[in-house]
């Protein structure tokens, strides 16, 4: 109730980049996780359709991401050398780090010269995910746009995805490492 009572401000240039780059960032971490938590989604082609342009999308992510950091750099004339920046924007960095190096990694001469460890490098995807809603959650505070409270319900519920997404693969490998009844193993053989 004390959302609707509480006033929110109009929102900026920079924080309209920064919702439309959250906004493009969550339609990357969408498709395998609807694919494994709601398997008939596959059905509708939205999930194929999202993993198709996934490289598009995140770069168009990165790009309005870096827009917005620089607009917001821009505004509040931030010292790129005092390392008391880096300390109050220390999630905003963070998540820019983990974007810089998944947009550089994101195209097929990278998949082919990492192999195993650009998909290793690709799972930080989901670290940015913590840091970008921290970011949100403590660059907002007080003043709130009216994109804010969908931003974070945004991404809560791609977070939520996500939990349910590591749920299912932990249940999944759990049962692929049970032996089957009636099969014969080396750990259930019964000597007599």
């Amino acid at each position: 109730m004390q959302l609707l009572t509480m006033d929110l401000d109009t929102f900026s240039q920079a924080s309209f980049l920064g919702f439309a780059a959250l906004t493009a960032y969550i339609l990357t971490l969408l498709p395998t996780n609807l694919r494994i938590v709601f398997p008939l989604t596959r059905k509708t082609g939205f999930p194929q359709w999202l993993l198709k342009y996934r490289r598009v999308i995140g770069l168009l992510s990165f790009f309005l991401a870096v827009l917005h950091g620089f607009i917001f750099f821009k505004q509040r004339n931030f010292d790129i050398f005092d390392l008391k920046t880096y300390f109050v924007y220390f999630q905003g960095v963070s998540s820019f780090i983990i974007l810089t190096l998944l947009a550089i990694t994101s195209n097929d001469w990278s998949v082919k010269r990492l192999k195993k460890n650009w998909k290793k490098l690709q799972i930080l995807t989901y670290l940015a995910m913590f840091l970008v809603t921290w970011h949100i959650w403590d660059k907002m505070a007080g003043h709130w746009t009216y994109l804010t409270p969908v931003g974070i319900a945004a991404i809560t519920a791609t977070i939520v995805l996500f939990l349910g997404r590591v749920l299912i693969d932990r249940q999944s490998r759990k049962q692929k490492n049970q032996p089957k009844e009636g099969k014969v193993t080396g750990r259930n053989q019964s000597v007599g």
